[in-house]
């Protein structure tokens, strides 16, 4: 048996990759920010002028996780650990990935089965699963349980080690996520020039600088890279 260290590869995946998991995404023509208001439901102000419908919004996001299922491409990710030392950074706030056996997920925007006192930096973490979260229900300190999300004008979690990761990766594959949100999507330029690059995406995008795009729905190219890596 070799002593040697095992590869590392970064999984960065967006909002696409849950996609045919049934689970909107906040960009497109129809998702979530078509519907509803950023100021309102995803912004510091919101919270402060009408927190029960931040509240409400996310009770909605939160049944719509637990609806939705892994699809091939979270379980085939998950399957890259059988061989290789794997990280996955999401920008995904849906617990998909570990449901699918992912043991190291980093979400840069928070989770959506997660909720914390509304106290600033010091707080505690609550799992809630899938529940609601109502007005007047606190944390242990007495503050107003909050959803655990990166709202905009907040810092993202996790940059500093993800900056790490990516240095450290002897392959990168990104998923589900067109690396057009600031600062998260500048996290694949720390790449090592010598990085193996992929992009899954069914556009016909111009890939950043040293990736193979993958032309194709995450649920098929996916497991069709990872079987090959595996191989």
């Amino acid at each position: 048996m070799s002593n040697q260290p095992k590869q590392k590869i970064v999984v960065f995946t967006g909002a696409g990759i849950s996609v045919e998991s049934g689970i909107e995404t906040n960009r497109s023509d129809t998702g979530l920010w078509h519907k509803h208001d950023i100021r309102e439901v995803c912004h510091p102000d919101g919270w402060q002028r009408n927190p029960e419908k931040v509240l409400d919004f996310y009770n909605q996001r939160r049944q719509e996780i637990g609806n939705a299922q892994p699809n091939e491409a979270h379980l085939a990710i998950a399957q890259l650990e059988s061989r290789y030392d794997v990280t996955v950074i999401t920008q995904n706030v849906d617990d998909l990935h570990e449901r699918a056996g992912s043991s190291k997920v980093l979400h840069l925007h928070g989770e959506a089965t997660k909720v914390r006192g509304d106290s600033g930096s010091d707080y505690h973490l609550y799992d809630i699963g899938y529940s609601e979260v109502n007005l007047g229900q606190l944390c242990e300190s007495g503050f107003q349980l909050r959803p655990h999300i990166v709202w905009f004008a907040e810092e993202p979690f996790y940059i500093e080690e993800s900056i790490e990761l990516f240095a450290e990766a002897d392959k990168v594959l990104v998923v589900g996520t067109s690396l057009q949100v600031q600062p998260a999507a500048s996290l694949v330029l720390f790449a090592h020039s010598a990085t193996d690059r992929y992009i899954v995406d069914p556009s016909t995008m111009t890939p950043p600088k040293k990736f193979d795009h993958l032309r194709g729905s995450a649920s098929d190219m996916v497991p069709r890279l990872v079987q090959s890596w595996l191989a």
